[in-house]
């Protein structure tokens, strides 16, 4: 059986834009990635954390991680939330460095960036920016970032190693990355997956 021919990584990467922006338009209308305040619930994020967040960044969240919950953030630092979705975790992020940090939210999807800005604006924060671009582009200066989490980018990425190498450039001597990411170990043969397989 021969393999399906490759996507190309600029169609990928719109492919998964659009299905993420249809997240964060409603999540009820995925059937494959989970999504919601049940599925930030299974993963380990507290109830009294979500009740705190504001509901637009929670009703479309799609990690696969908690992250940000094992980030070791201190007040002033410069935050990297790379895939921030609908903003959960840029919300909590700033609040833990507080008025003299700083959190950049980089997201592909113009779905998940509206929610993301509109989490930020409820959440009366002034100390978060979101911004659309893509991993292996980040708008970001060289050892710019004291702390970068990623919750299941990866795994949605074409190309890993040109992220690897952006993460690696702005994150400063020191810093850290702090990540959640999916990995098959059910030993199936390399393949090109179908396109319904990369969302799972």
């Amino acid at each position: 059986m021969q393999a399906a021919p490759r996507i190309p990584p600029d169609q990928m990467r719109s492919i998964v834009a659009e299905r993420y922006s249809r997240i964060g338009d409603d999540a009820a209308t995925e059937s494959t990635i989970p999504a919601g305040r049940a599925w930030a619930l299974a993963l380990g994020y507290p109830a009294d954390v979500l009740e705190s967040v504001p509901s637009v960044a929670v009703d479309a969240f799609t990690g696969i991680g908690t992250p940000i919950l094992a980030a070791t953030l201190q007040p002033g630092d410069r935050v990297l939330d790379l895939g921030c979705g609908a903003g959960m975790d840029s919300v909590l992020a700033a609040r833990r460095v507080g008025p003299r940090g700083w959190v950049y939210g980089v997201d592909l999807a113009p779905g998940m960036i509206a929610n993301a800005r509109r989490a930020i604006v409820d959440a009366g924060l002034t100390t978060v920016s979101v911004v659309e671009a893509a991993a292996e582009e980040l708008p970001l200066s060289d050892r710019s970032i004291d702390v970068a989490l990623v919750n299941g980018l990866f795994n949605l990425a074409p190309e890993k190693p040109p992220v690897a190498a952006e993460l690696a450039r702005v994150v400063r001597p020191g810093g850290h990355l702090v990540g959640a990411e999916i990995v098959i170990t059910d030993g199936r043969p390399p393949a090109e997956p179908d396109l319904e397989d990369w969302f799972r």
